[in-house]
């Protein structure tokens, strides 16, 4: 069998075990958010917090929850990390410096994860399963919660309450997060990723000296930095390392988890909103765009640019021959195109067009499928621009599920799709300018600037991933970067929850013959229109000058 076919089948393949997965997961997930019963734990949890999980807020009352719960995540993992010198089952790491305890801390709870350490040579077990994995589960949860508030604001009408932000985050962690987490924690074991609580060990000599490995709670970690769209390795070498990741088909499992949820998210909204058609196109924009780029993906890495290649089969280079150029394709493109991070090759490494492929991917804003929850408000944003944009070209007023888009929504819409661009370019800008952030190239011209870019595009869309060769543990990166995730996480979402409460206090309008039918495929194309255009002006030049220039030149 050839890597392009064996590619392509188990491109099938995922697209075969997530379309399985869809209806079941969807539904269930909407029926979490839609129940008015608690779980005997979920009462002794709020409980402890001391919440009433029956009142409803506004969507004030729900960002002010949001970030004070976020705020309290922030402080105490930073206070830990600085503290592990101290604590048992640190292995004997030391505690971590303040700008990179800084960096980590809101890098985990904005479900970012970027990571400018070697994990298996800096946190010990009390950091890496006590706060780090913890954070995994509720970050993932804050974003399910955010993007239920939005749906619920298109679904409600004449009222300004959207829920309750407690009993949205504890239901997504306890019903959805844990669960699918121990299951795939199981399946990972099963399959031979490392789980224990061992010490540092040698295993043997390495180049005249010995290689030493710590062991740790990996597969318990991997399954929920997948399923959570997080990102975060246990071992620097992310899900490349075969403690992480053993064999193709964990790594198949992997993409499987990290595709999941965002998905079946697209069910759970058109359930919610009393339209499953209007979910599935959502459905058709995001599989459109994702199947799209993974298409792109294995042209550009399978295509031949010399003997080297031609023997290789593909760009071998810095991919695991465990998995091959198809699934690392897949995987690298998953990845981008969610806030997820996890890596199993390393994207520096790809052709120069690969490379610029894995950073439009999250300039999209991560929305094909995207996070978990950010992705499904992130696309909802994008149709309430394109229906605006329809709207102009017909001359009536936009509508979109029944609401009206007017001057107060389509500001705050476009204000959401300003932030990151504007975090990205700016710093990028500032980073090349002054002398001391390019000491960390490990590349210069073109390929240097995309290391740059990259990390600017990762940290502000809050996706994680690196592009390898960029020294990140400096003063510098570790401030401006934690800057970006910071105001790349949290600024969209007071826009995004200020709409909702802005649509739940609308009353409907009724559909008329010359109401824009957003259920229909024409919509879907307009949809991806709209997603690539507004990218590519906003990024082009930009792109211009990295990825596109390295590609074009090779």
């Amino acid at each position: 069998m050839g890597p392009v076919l064996a590619g392509v089948l188990q491109l099938l393949a995922l697209i075969g075990a997530l379309a399985l997965a869809y209806i079941p997961l969807g539904s269930y997930m909407a029926k979490v958010y839609s129940s008015d019963k608690h779980w005997r734990v979920e009462k002794w949890i709020y409980k402890g917090i001391g919440a009433d999980p029956d009142t409803e807020m506004r969507w004030t009352a729900y960002l002010r929850g949001v970030l004070a719960f976020s705020a309290v995540g922030v402080l105490f993992l930073y206070l830990l990390q600085r503290a592990q010198g101290v604590l048992p089952g640190s292995l004997g790491f030391a505690s971590i410096d303040p700008d990179q305890a800084f960096n980590t801390a809101v890098s985990f709870v904005t479900n970012t994860n970027w990571q400018s350490y070697y994990g298996e040579q800096a946190m010990g077990h009390v950091v890496q399963t006590a706060w780090l994995a913890v954070q995994n589960f509720v970050s993932a949860a804050v974003g399910i919660a955010v993007a239920v508030a939005l749906v619920r604001g298109f679904a409600r009408s004449r009222t300004g309450e959207l829920g309750n932000f407690w009993a949205d985050l504890v239901r997504g962690v306890v019903r959805i997060l844990v669960p699918g987490a121990f299951v795939a924690a199981l399946v990972l074991v099963a399959c031979g990723a490392l789980q224990n609580f061992s010490g540092i060990h040698e295993v043997g000599q390495f180049m005249g000296g010995s290689q030493q490995w710590n062991g740790g709670a990996v597969a318990s970690q991997e399954a929920i930095k997948e399923l959570g769209t997080n990102g975060g390795g246990y071992f620097n070498a992310n899900s490349a390392h075969p403690f992480e990741n053993p064999t193709p088909f964990t790594n198949l499992f992997e993409i499987f988890l990290i595709l999941v949820i965002p998905f079946a998210l697209t069910r759970t909204f058109g359930i919610m909103v009393g339209s499953v058609k209007q979910g599935y196109a959502i459905l058709a924009t995001m599989a459109s765009i994702w199947v799209g780029f993974v298409a792109l993906m294995m042209w550009t890495e399978f295509a031949h640019h010399g003997p080297a290649f031609d023997l290789a089969g593909g760009a071998y280079e810095g991919k695991e021959v465990r998995f091959g150029v198809g699934a690392s394709s897949i995987f690298a493109t998953s990845t981008t195109l969610t806030s997820t991070g996890a890596v199993d090759s390393f994207h520096s490494s790809f052709t120069g067009l690969g490379g610029g492929i894995t950073m439009l991917g999250m300039m999209l804003g991560e929305i094909a499928p995207g996070g978990t929850g950010s992705g499904l408000y992130g696309m909802l944003i994008m149709a309430v621009i394109a229906v605006f944009i329809a709207g102009l070209m017909v001359g009536r007023t936009p509508e979109y599920l029944g609401k009206k888009i007017g001057a107060r929504e389509i500001k705050l819409a476009a204000c959401y799709i300003l932030v990151t661009p504007a975090l990205v370019l700016v710093f990028t800008a500032i980073a090349m300018a002054l002398p001391t952030p390019g000491h960390s190239m490990t590349n210069s011209g073109a390929h240097g600037f995309s290391e740059i870019l990259y990390a600017y595009t990762s940290a502000s869309n809050n996706n994680g991933s690196a592009f390898a060769g960029l020294n990140a543990d400096t003063l510098w990166f570790n401030s401006t970067l934690g800057l970006c995730m910071l105001f790349g996480r949290f600024l969209p979402m007071v826009f995004v929850l200020a709409l909702a409460g802005s649509l739940a206090e609308q009353k409907p309008v009724p559909e008329t013959a010359g109401t824009l039918r957003t259920e229909k495929p024409l919509f879907t194309g307009l949809l991806v229109g709209a997603i690539l255009i507004i990218t590519g002006l906003t990024y082009f030049p930009a792109l211009a000058l990295g990825p596109l220039a390295e590609g074009l030149a090779s």
